[in-house]
């Protein structure tokens, strides 16, 4: 949760010195990564605020075992790519509907049934979630748990039934999100 508010933060101060827009939403000629992230390239939108996040080491989940702590955000060196980031990056984000996912953990199954059983772990890439997608979080972390960050800032630790319930709530009828 630790990592997700401060990746929250480093989005408000990114966004603060860029007419409050997100990296997703300025293009990479103005500095952002509207046009990396739309090409499934995750690590983009935080590599564009490497400055605001220090180090890309809080861009791993400790539990996570399937990706490989990145040390430094060169990815002119294909030292930073989607295999160093854990989290999901929201699209469409925005402070005037502070429900809206920002980021969170990308360990959560779709489709199957509405309690989200017999789903399958999402591809990388775009993902459209409606507000009646069977979603749920898989076991490979946080026992069948997940955290979210939101776009007020605040990160948010999720049961199943509290992701689908936080999904019909962001105040849209479809989120996007980048999966790395």
């Amino acid at each position: 949760m630790n990592n997700l508010k401060q990746v929250g933060l480093a989005f408000r101060v990114w966004a603060g010195e860029h007419q409050d827009k997100l990296p997703t939403q300025v293009s990479i000629t103005n500095g952002g990564a509207m046009e990396a992230v739309m090409a499934d390239n995750v690590a983009a939108v935080f590599q564009v605020m490497s400055n605001e996040l220090n180090t890309p080491k809080i861009l791993f989940c400790p539990t996570d075992k399937k990706r490989i702590r990145a040390v430094t955000f060169d990815q002119a060196n294909s030292t930073f790519s989607n295999t160093n980031v854990t989290y999901f990056v929201g699209l469409d984000a925005t402070e005037t509907l502070p429900s809206m996912f920002l980021s969170g953990d990308d360990n959560f199954l779709v489709g199957g049934n509405q309690a989200g059983f017999g789903g399958s772990l999402p591809l990388p890439g775009i993902l459209s979630l409606t507000t009646n997608t069977p979603v749920a979080w898989n076991d490979t972390r946080h026992q069948k748990q997940g955290n979210v960050g939101l776009a007020d800032g605040s990160v948010q630790g999720f049961s199943s039934s509290a992701l689908r319930t936080a999904l019909k709530n962001t105040g849209v009828e479809t989120n996007r999100l980048a999966l790395p």
